[in-house]
C-alpha cells in the first residue's frame, strides 16, 4: 500500500506520514506552504510537492504507481484493493481538486483517524490515547519523553515539534503506541485504547459540538470504548518542580501513563525515576515555548487554557528573576469567542499589560457579527491592564520596551501571530536562544 497525505507538512499529517514511512510504507505528499514538520519530513526521505494542490502531483504518482492514463486507472486501482491511500484534513474543502482526482481515480480516501487506527491495528500496538480539552500535547509529550528516557518500545505521534526526538515515529518491536487524540472533527471515536487519559473536559469546538452536553456525550463515549481509564482524581503532583501548576498536574498524569506501561512490561516500577524524568521536562513547539531571552509562545486560545498558562508565566517569571508578565494575545474563531467571551473574564489576572489582537479568523459562521477586541476587552476584571493592538511597528516598540525593563513577554495564539512574534526577535530583538 502507498500512502498519498494531502496538508502532509503540518503538525496534525507530518507526525503521521513518519510513523507510516518507519512502518514500512511508502508515503508522498503535498502542502500549500512548509509547515512545521517539513524539515523532518525531508529528513526522513518523504518526497513532498509544496505549492497549489491542483491533483498534479497526485496524478503523477497515480501513473507512475498504475502504468495506465489517469481515469482509466480506477478500475485497476480498485483491484488492486485500494492500494494508493489518500489521506486528507478535515480543512480540506469538499471543491478540492486534489480530491476530485483522487475520487475519479478510485483511491482510498479518507482523514487521518482512519490511517491512525489502521496503523495500530496492523502493527498490533496498545494505544495510549491521551485526550481533553486542553493538555493534550504537553501531556502526550511527556509520556513520551519519559518512555524514551527509560527505553520503552514505544511508537508515537505527537501534534508538535519536539526538541528531543521526532514528531512521530515507529520501531520494529514496539509495543506501545502513544497519540494526541484530538476531539476535533470526533476524530478520537475512532480508536478503542488501551489506555485513555484524560486531561479535563470542559467545553470547545462550538462548530462541531453544538452544546456543552454534546460534548461531554463525546467523550465519555470515548471513555467508554477504552479498555482502562486514567484522569485528574487519579493523581497528586505535589513532588513536581516545574513551572505551573497545570504542567505539574500534567507531569502527574504522564507518570501515571508510564507507570501502566512499565506493569504491562513486567518491569518495576520506580515512581521515584519517572519523577526525576519528568522534572527535566524540556518543553515542546508552542506550548510555553521559550524562543528567547524572556518571549515565550503559546497556543493557547481558550480561556481555561489562558489562565493555566498566565499561571505558568507568571512562576517562570518569578524563578527567573523577572517584573511581571506582558501578554499579547490573539484569539481564534470568532464562532468560539461568542462562545466563551464571559470566560475570560479571570483569565488574565496578574499580568503587567494585555496587548489583544484582533480574532483570527477560520471555519466562520458568517451569521456571526465578527467580535472586536474592544468588545472582548470589556469583559475583563481587569480590563484596564489590556488595549487592543496590531501585529505592526507601535507593538514591537512596546514589547522591546517591556523586555528592556525585565518583564517576561507571552504570546498566546493559534494562528499567525506565533510568525510574527519569531521574525521580531530572530530580526530585531536580537535575544535568541542559544
Amino acid at each position: 500500500m502507498k500512502i498519498f497525505i494531502s496538508g502532509i507538512s503540518g503538525t496534525g499529517m507530518g507526525p503521521l506520514a513518519l510513523m507510516a514511512k518507519q512502518a514500512g510504507y511508502e508515503v508522498w505528499g503535498t502542502d500549500l506552504a512548509k509547515g512545521a514538520i517539513y524539515d523532518e519530513l525531508a529528513a526522513a526521505g518523504i518526497e513532498v510537492k509544496i505549492g497549489p494542490q491542483d491533483g498534479e502531483f497526485l496524478r503523477e504518482k497515480i501513473m507512475k504507481f498504475t502504468g495506465v492514463e489517469l481515469e482509466e486507472s480506477a478500475p485497476k486501482i480498485a483491484e488492486k484493493d485500494n492500494e494508493i491511500w489518500y489521506v486528507h484534513t478535515s480543512a480540506l474543502p469538499e471543491t478540492s481538486e486534489e480530491l476530485r482526482v483522487a475520487r475519479e481515480n478510485g483511491l482510498k480516501i479518507s482523514k487521518r483517524d482512519e490511517l491512525t487506527a489502521y496503523l495500530v491495528k496492523k502493527l498490533n500496538l496498545k494505544m495510549i490515547a491521551v485526550a481533553g480539552t486542553h493538555g493534550k500535547t504537553t501531556t502526550t509529550s511527556m509520556i513520551v519523553y519519559a518512555a524514551l528516557k527509560l527505553r520503552l518500545p514505544v511508537a508515537y505521534i505527537v501534534g508538535t515539534t519536539l526538541g528531543f526526538a521526532p514528531s512521530g515515529a515507529y520501531h520494529a518491536g514496539d509495543k506501545f503506541f502513544v497519540y494526541e487524540a484530538d476531539e476535533y472533527d470526533r476524530n478520537f471515536l475512532k480508536f478503542q485504547p488501551w489506555l485513555a487519559v484524560i486531561t479535563s473536559v470542559s467545553y470547545d469546538h462550538p462548530d462541531i459540538y453544538a452544546t456543552r452536553e454534546e460534548y461531554v456525550k463525546a467523550f465519555q463515549q470515548f471513555m467508554g470504548q477504552s479498555e482502562s481509564v486514567v484522569d485528574g482524581g487519579m493523581v497528586t503532583e505535589a513532588d513536581f518542580k516545574l513551572a505551573g501548576e497545570v504542567r505539574r498536574y500534567d507531569a502527574a498524569l504522564a507518570r501515571l501513563a508510564v507507570r501502566r506501561m512499565m506493569e504491562e512490561m513486567g518491569e518495576t516500577v520506580q515512581v521515584t525515576k519517572i519523577t526525576e524524568i519528568l522534572n527535566s521536562f524540556p518543553g515542546v513547539g508552542r506550548r510555553f515555548e521559550r524562543i528567547a531571552d524572556g518571549v515565550y509562545t503559546d497556543y493557547a486560545h481558550h480561556p481555561e487554557e489562558i489562565a493555566a498558562t498566565v499561571n505558568i508565566a507568571r512562576e517562570e517569571a518569578e524563578m527567573r528573576g523577572k517584573k511581571g508578565v506582558v501578554v499579547v494575545y490573539q484569539p481564534h474563531q470568532n464562532v468560539r469567542q461568542h462562545e466563551v467571551r464571559d470566560g475570560y473574564k479571570d483569565a488574565f489576572l496578574g499580568v503587567e499589560k494585555i496587548y489583544w489582537l484582533p480574532t483570527y479568523l477560520t471555519r466562520e459562521d458568517p451569521k456571526l457579527a465578527i467580535l472586536t477586541p474592544e468588545e472582548l476587552i470589556g469583559g475583563l476584571s481587569n480590563q484596564e491592564k489590556a488595549e487592543p493592538a496590531e501585529l505592526n511597528a507601535e507593538l514591537k516598540k512596546n514589547l522591546e520596551k517591556y523586555l528592556n525593563d525585565d518583564y517576561l513577554v507571552l504570546l498566546m495564539t493559534a494562528g499567525p501571530a506565533d510568525g510574527w512574534m519569531r521574525d521580531i526577535v530572530d530580526f530585531s530583538l536580537e535575544r535568541k536562544v542559544q
